[in-house]
This record gives structure tokens, C-alpha cells and sequence, in this order.
């Protein structure tokens, strides 16, 4: 055992809720100590959002390429490596992990390679990467381990025929067809990934539609350009089993009439959520309140035992890293004794990026109705939108889902060019309280896929003035 040391506070996992909080708890003047066991930048950086993005950032261009009729050029020979693609993603992956290597000298925060376990409300055992133990104490803990992927009980997942995200990601090789069970962004992602390099997809979905957590508007239209683009798509879908073989996977599903089919391809992925990295913490052994694996928290991250804070995907609330970051900076500031806002998890922002891309907060319609508003809808289609056919983009709409006795922006549902870059606008309004009268009166410049947000805004009221 080495000798023991002392900080103010100490972080166990370093992914975008771990190192924002240590960002933010230095910047407040706290002694702060980061522990990781693996990457800094946690799965987020390394094997979920950023490298996902890379990919499909990739997988834009090819698909603009292959519209060269529409925009009056030939492209001949053309090849696409889709192992490039992956190479190219792991460097983007890394040059990120480093800024956050500087980002954590920058701000005097002290990293420790290796896995942390709680051996008290103040004190932290943490085992070495390059062997042995050292005792870590402090005024404050925040549990930052986020999750891993879930899998379905009974189904071996190999990482070469059965996968998970990260398996995908690794791969350098593309499947020349694939079964994707579960329709959440992670799953939609990778069929928009996968199609657009060629392979052949089958979208497999237990709930009534792909994306449902998702106004059900948006997911058809969704569905529908996958469909277009000969992407089988199986909703209402159970899977049954999953049996690997040397040449590829079968995958017994049924459907909602009760009908049964084997899909055979390649691989498979397993997109159906995940788990929390709880075990092996000492939560139990602290007294740390844990529902269903799930670390429970208040307002201000604050676990049941005084002087323990956890955020991010462990947690259970949402599980996206701006949620992560957010609730770490909360946490930071409530541990240096400031009166951090609490977060509105109705006002979070969600985006996926297939094509076309979907954004939304909030309720849907349906849930608005279900609990009992006075639903107010404006929309409005970006095939009124000059910028939008300028860009070759047609399909997609923007839609505000509003309480028409208060003009409450209850939730903002967009899908079609780039709106994942659209969002940020409704959310400040929901925030602000703004109501849909100030959207409508904010000049938008023209042409811009912004003036879809002003035209949607005004068409709560039925006065959108290009439809």
C-alpha cells in the first residue's frame, strides 16, 4: 500500500461527466483527483459519440457523391474504404482523448490510472494500472462510471458475429449484412451508417415504431426514408434468440400477428440501451441507495450518503453525455457550496444523427395530450425552405408541441437537414420561457434552415406565411 494522500475531491471515471466535473471543481478552487481505469473521455469519446459521428460524417459524403445527376457532376471509379473511414474515426477519437489530457493539466487536475472503489463516505481505494494500491481521501466523492451496453439474457455476444456498439466501432471491415436489433439512435445510427456503405440492413424493433422515444410523426418519416433506401425495417418485433455460426448469425424473431422468421446475416448488433457500472463500487457496503442497479440522487447529484455525489449514465436519468457534463458541473458547484439551477430533464436536448438527422426535447404530442394539455401544434415542412432545396434536402418538418392555455413550449420535434444544429434555439426559448409569439417575431435571416423554427412557430397560431 502506498502512502495515503488527501484531495478535496475526488472522481471515480473520467468520461464527459467525470472530467467536466473536475474541470469545473478546480475553476471553483477545489483540490481535485481524477480516476480512470481505462481512456479519459470515457466511452463517449472513445467509442460512442465521437467516433460515431467520424463515421458518419463519412458516410454524408459518400452519399453526396452518389447524387451527382442532381447537382450536374460524374464520379468514376469510385471506391469507398470503409476500414479508412474506421482509421480515420480512432485518430479523430484520440485527438480528442489528448485534449482532455491538457485540459486536465491546464486546470491542476491530478489523474490517477486505475480502477476506484469506495472504502468509506470519504475515502477511495483505487488499484494501480501499473500494479499495486494507493488510498485516496477527501471532503467530497462523485461517482462518474456511466454504463455499458445491455444484451439480451441468454445471448452470447462474441464481438466478432454477435456485437455491442464498441465491438462496432472497432471493426474495420465491413458486414455485407447485418441484423440490428433495437431502433434507439444507437441502432438507427449504425443502419444509416452501414446502408449507406452498402450492406444490407434489417432494423428490428419491439415498440410500435424505429426511435420510440420519439414523437411517433417524426419516426415515420424516419422510417420511411429508410424504407426508401431498402432498409427492412421490423417493428412490433420480439427477438427470440440469436445463435452465431462461422458463416454469420440467425436471428429468430416474432412478430406482432404472432408470425415467426429466422433473419440470417452476417452479424449482429445489439442496440437495446444499457446497464450501470455499479458493481464492484462498494455501494452497497457504504449504504449508497441503489434502485434497480441505478445510483439514486436528488436535485443536486447528492447520492443518500452524505458526502457522496454521482452523475451521468449511472445515475439512470438520461443517458447522453451533454446530460452527463450538465450534471457535473451541478454537482461540482453544489460540493464548493454554490446554489447550482437543477436540471430540467424535460428541456434536454436529443439528437440523432442518421438522414435524415432528428432533434427534439420534451414531450411528444401524444404524451402532452395524454397527461392532459390543451395541445397547440405548429409545423412546418423544409420543402418550403429555400435553403433546404438549395442543399438537395426535402423531406423533414419542425414541429412545436405548445400549451394553448399558457403558449408553454412543451417540446420541439424536428427531423430532416442538420437539426441537430437547429435544436439549441428551442431549447434556450423553453428555458427562458420564451413563448412560440417571440420565436415567430425573431427575424431569421434568409435563406437559412433556421427560418423553419420562425414558419413553425408562427404556424401554431395557423399564420405560417410559405405554406
Amino acid at each position: 500500500m502506498k502512502e495515503k494522500e488527501t484531495s478535496s475531491v475526488v472522481i471515480i471515471g473520467g468520461g464527459p461527466g467525470g472530467y467536466v466535473a473536475a474541470i469545473r471543481a478546480a475553476q471553483l478552487g477545489l483540490q481535485v483527483t481524477l480516476v480512470e481505469e481505462e481512456h479519459l473521455g470515457g466511452v463517449c469519446l472513445n467509442w460512442g459519440c465521437i467516433p460515431t459521428k467520424s463515421l458518419l460524417r463519412n458516410a454524408e459524403v459518400i452519399s453526396l457523391l452518389s447524387q451527382g445527376k442532381t447537382f450536374g457532376f460524374t464520379v468514376e471509379g469510385f471506391r469507398a474504404d470503409y476500414g479508412a473511414a474506421v482509421e480515420r474515426s480512432r485518430k479523430v477519437a484520440a485527438r480528442l482523448v489528448k485534449g482532455v489530457a491538457t485540459l486536465m493539466k491546464k486546470n491542476g487536475v491530478r489523474v490517477v490510472e486505475g480502477t476506484g472503489r469506495l472504502a468509506g463516505p470519504n475515502r477511495v481505494t483505487v488499484a494501480l494500472n501499473d500494479g499495486g494500491e494507493t488510498a485516496l481521501e477527501a471532503d467530497a466523492i462523485i461517482l462518474a462510471t456511466g454504463g455499458r451496453a445491455r444484451t439480451i439474457p441468454g445471448v452470447e455476444v462474441d464481438g466478432e458475429r454477435v456485437m455491442v456498439a464498441r465491438d462496432a466501432l472497432a471493426m474495420r471491415d465491413l458486414p455485407g449484412s447485418v441484423v440490428i436489433v433495437g431502433a434507439g439512435a444507437i441502432g438507427v445510427e449504425f443502419a444509416h451508417l452501414w446502408r449507406t456503405y452498402g450492406a444490407e440492413v434489417t432494423l428490428v424493433e419491439m415498440m410500435e415504431h424505429i426511435l420510440p422515444l420519439e414523437d411517433e410523426e417524426v419516426a415515420r418519416e424516419v422510417e420511411r426514408a429508410f424504407q426508401r433506401r431498402k432498409v427492412r425495417v421490423l417493428t412490433s418485433t420480439r427477438v427470440e434468440g440469436i445463435e452465431a455460426a462461422a458463416d454469420g448469425v440467425r436471428v429468430r424473431v416474432r412478430k406482432g400477428d404472432g408470425e415467426e422468421e429466422t433473419l440470417e446475416a452476417e452479424r449482429a448488433l445489439i442496440a437495446i440501451g444499457i446497464r450501470p457500472n455499479s458493481e464492484g463500487l462498494g455501494l452497497e457496503e457504504v449504504g449508497v441507495e441503489l434502485d434497480r442497479g441505478w445510483v439514486v440522487v436528488d436535485e443536486r447529484m447528492r447520492t443518500s450518503v452524505p458526502g457522496i455525489w454521482a452523475i451521468g449514465d449511472v445515475t439512470g436519468k438520461l443517458p447522453l453525455a451533454h446530460v452527463a457534463s450538465a450534471q457535473g458541473i451541478v454537482a461540482a458547484e453544489d460540493i464548493a457550496g454554490e446554489s447550482p439551477v437543477p436540471l430540467d430533464y424535460g428541456a434536454m436536448p436529443r439528437c440523432t444523427y442518421c438522414h435524415p438527422q432528428v432533434a427534439s426535447f420534451g414531450l411528444t404530442e401524444a404524451q402532452a395530450r395524454e397527461q392532459g394539455y390543451d395541445v397547440r401544434v405548429g409545423r412546418f415542412p423544409f420543402l418550403a425552405n429555400g435553403k433546404a432545396l438549395a442543399l438537395g434536402e426535402r423531406s423533414g418538418f419542425a414541429k412545436l408541441v405548445v400549451d394553448g392555455v399558457s403558449g408553454w413550449l412543451l417540446g420541439a420535434h424536428l427531423v430532416g437537414p442538420e437539426v441537430t444544429e437547429l435544436l439549441p434555439e428551442l431549447v434556450l426559448a423553453r428555458n427562458a420561457e420564451l413563448l412560440p409569439e417571440t420565436i415567430a417575431r425573431s427575424v431569421h435571416a434568409h435563406p437559412t434552415l433556421s427560418e423553419v423554427l420562425a414558419e413553425a412557430a408562427h404556424a401554431v397560431f395557423g399564420r405560417a406565411i410559405h405554406i
